[in-house]
């Protein structure tokens, strides 16, 4: 399991031998444990590796730790805590409850109470982690983002989403070009408290060379040849909000040198200024290449690249998630084509799902934007593919046709029943003339695919949601 998907957990206590005993337990539970000696490096650490999970002592050498969970409830409100007392202070871990606190665990204690309460914490973590991650898939929310599919990769980029939007944790995104990295990093912003503040998108494979500093940093008016005024550069236009580094690899090694120092001292030094201006940024950066590669190879800062990479995003290309693709290519025939119910035949969406996309999601809104500006409005038959897309290359097929025939093309058809019921306002006898098929095959299709009758309606209006 990769660390990105393990719950975090985090041991406030002044005693060395409680904190190494409880990280061994946290990680025989299999959790990412990290350990403070005081609050006050406890809470320095939230920003770079925000807990799911905290156990501190209820006396700590300076901040109390019910003053700790506090100050860790405000900037991580959906962190399960717990505190550690000695038997004369009860009455204060009681007290910490009231004020949210998960339980309480009594000094000296027995390992197998420390791991109950961590199991029962972790539970609770996961269930709300999953609840909410259930009431945004079936949210508008979803719709507004883009983010379009049901696979379980996708799924679990979702849950990262979830988890992240809370924090201002640098996230690292990568994954192939077209995948949709800038929607993640918009809907981390956009979800989170941070939604009312600054979004700044940054494509630094297109910022000229002589003038990225300038960009990012902004400038003196005069400090160059046509700096006729003063500018801001783009991190004080984010001040408060997210900076979204698209193709962070991109940026050359003097820059990249710059960057860091932006991050690591959160002020900036416009070209031709002695000034220096604080900004308060949270960045997420996104990149299709293997920066791990790339810093060993010493064409991409190392420390930098640690300093990203706190947690990661991995987008799948949509060869790996083919069962999407119906529901992809029909949320792009509503944007394109609003309202005209355009049905994307059987061969059409075989062909869709043979392809390999190279071009990702990108490429599939392309080629149905192309096929619904050619076509005739009805229907996208091969025809009106793309010619790479009608065919899959001479023998190289990426998915068989059994698997098509019992995955991919069931979904196809159980989507394209539910659209025409949509069409129809619930009328069986007109949904079924509408699809070319008696009412005996309709209500056969509709036990098939667990469609109720009366839902049906009901259950396209989530799906397109």
């Amino acid at each position: 399991m990769r660390d990105e998907s393990k719950l975090r957990f985090l041991i406030v206590d002044d005693e060395q031998s409680i904190r190494r005993l409880c990280m061994t337990v946290g990680q025989g539970l299999g959790f990412v444990c990290t350990e403070a000696e005081t609050a006050e490096s406890a809470l320095e650490s939230l920003d770079t590796t925000p807990p799911d999970i905290v156990v501190t002592d209820l006396k700590l050498p300076s901040l109390s730790g019910t003053e700790l969970l506090k100050k860790i409830r405000e900037q991580l409100p959906r962190a399960e805590t717990a505190i550690m007392t000695g038997h004369g202070s009860i009455e204060s871990a009681v007290e910490a409850m009231r004020q949210g606190a998960y339980d309480y665990i009594e000094k000296p204690f027995r390992v197998e109470r420390l791991r109950q309460l961590l199991q029962r914490m972790a539970e609770k973590v996961r269930l709300v982690t999953e609840n909410q991650f259930l009431r945004e898939r079936v949210s508008t929310e979803t719709q507004l983002d883009g983010i379009v599919g049901t696979s379980v990769k996708i799924e679990d980029v979702m849950r990262m989403i979830s988890r992240l939007k809370e924090t201002r944790t640098p996230v690292l995104i990568t994954g192939e070009s077209g995948t949709g990295k800038e929607l993640v990093a918009r809907a981390i912003h956009f979800r989170g408290p941070l939604a009312q503040m600054p979004f700044v998108a940054v494509d630094c494979g297109s910022l000229v060379p002589t003038l990225m500093e300038s960009e990012l940093f902004g400038h003196e008016k005069g400090s160059f040849t046509g700096a006729l005024k003063t500018k801001a550069g783009l991190f004080q236009a984010a001040n408060g909000g997210t900076i979204f580094l698209d193709e962070i690899g991109e940026l050359p090694l003097e820059l990249q040198a710059k960057l860091l120092r932006v991050l690591q001292e959160k002020e900036v030094r416009p070209v031709g200024s002695n000034v220096k201006v604080p900004v308060d940024v949270r960045v997420i950066a996104a990149t299709n290449r293997d920066l791990e590669s790339a810093y060993r190879a010493a064409t991409f800062r190392k420390d930098l690249y640690f300093r990203l990479n706190v947690v990661t995003v991995h987008l799948p290309s949509l060869r790996e998630r083919r069962s999407d693709i119906p529901q992809l290519a029909h949320c792009f025939l509503d944007r394109y084509a609003p309202g005209e119910n355009i049905q994307v035949t059987p061969d059409a969406m075989k062909s869709f799902l043979q392809y390999d996309w190279p071009g990702n999601v990108r490429e599939l809104e392309n080629c149905i934007a192309r096929a619904v500006a050619l076509g005739d409005h009805h229907t996208i038959d091969v025809g009106d593919l793309p010619p790479a897309v009608r065919v899959a290359p001479e023998g190289k097929s990426q998915a068989s046709d059994s698997e098509l025939s019992t995955t991919a093309l069931s979904d196809l058809e159980r989507m394209t029943i539910l659209r025409v019921f949509e069409q129809a306002g619930g009328d069986k006898a007109l949904a079924g003339r509408m699809l070319g098929i008696s009412r005996a095959t309709l209500y056969r299709k509709l036990k098939l695919y667990n469609i109720p009758l009366r839902s049906a309606h009901r259950e396209h209006v989530r799906m397109a949601s």
